[in-house]
């Protein structure tokens, strides 16, 4: 799924919701690609503003044009989420943890992959780029590659016979230090990201996006850009 020979004259669709990963992703389909559309999720999270902003100022950076932003009403109807439901605390991050965490939005990225892969069947797109990392699987079950494999599958089926449209997942083996590290490596602007999934000022350094995010700038050596409210917090390995 992670063709480094893709045809430059290929449109893609790049799923973008504002974080770390999902932008040097884009980034990285921006070498592969001359024509991206990026593509954002709003379905009712707690930071929805924060990770909205966020992806347009990723699209006015690399001066993508083609956008769409998509409302998905039904995730924030069916709540079992701590981002999408009032009611339920975003938990402190354990990356030693291996249960799936509160802020898990039960089958979220099918809900995505749809989405992108009808814009893509209609615009003429062949590749549709996600964020995913394999790193957040023991707590994401639509992290792993056998989700995407199964994923591709469907929309093989669920297309017109003469569609061809591919998912790709170039960062999804990588590690979060090895994310940052390609993101400054491809001058991705790292500091127009947003990854916290509790505040949509300071971010709060302690939710498991946070944690993650902070371990990797930590291994990388590198300093995150974004303004923290717990800046000493130091996460623990996940096993």
């Amino acid at each position: 799924m992670n063709d480094e020979n893709a045809d430059p004259t290929q449109k893609a669709v790049v799923l973008v919701s504002g974080g770390l990963d999902s932008c040097v992703t884009a980034a990285i389909a921006r070498q592969r690609h001359s024509q991206l559309l990026f593509l954002h999720v709003n379905y009712g999270q707690r930071t929805e503003t924060r990770e909205k902003r966020a992806f347009h100022d990723l699209a006015d950076f690399w001066q993508v044009h083609d956008l769409l932003d998509v409302v998905i009403d039904p995730l924030r109807r069916v709540g079992g989420s701590s981002l999408t439901d009032p009611g339920i605390e975003v938990t402190e991050a354990n990356l030693e943890a291996v249960d799936i965490p509160s802020s898990y939005v039960p089958f979220r990225n099918a809900h995505f992959l749809a989405a992108a892969a009808s814009w893509a069947e209609v615009t003429g797109a062949g590749r549709i780029y996600i964020g995913a990392v394999e790193e957040d699987s023991s707590g994401y079950p639509d992290c792993r590659p056998a989700f995407y494999d199964a994923f591709n599958a469907v929309i093989e089926l669920g297309t017109r016979p003469d569609t061809a449209i591919v998912i790709e997942t170039p960062i999804i083996e990588l590690s979060k230090r090895d994310i940052v590290l390609r993101g400054i490596e491809l001058e991705a602007p790292l500091h127009l990201t947003w990854s916290c999934y509790r505040n949509e000022e300071s971010a709060c350094g302690t939710c498991d996006s946070c944690a993650l995010r902070l371990r990797g700038f930590q291994q990388a050596g590198v300093e995150d850009p974004l303004p923290y409210e717990a800046q000493d917090q130091a996460p623990k390995r996940r096993n």
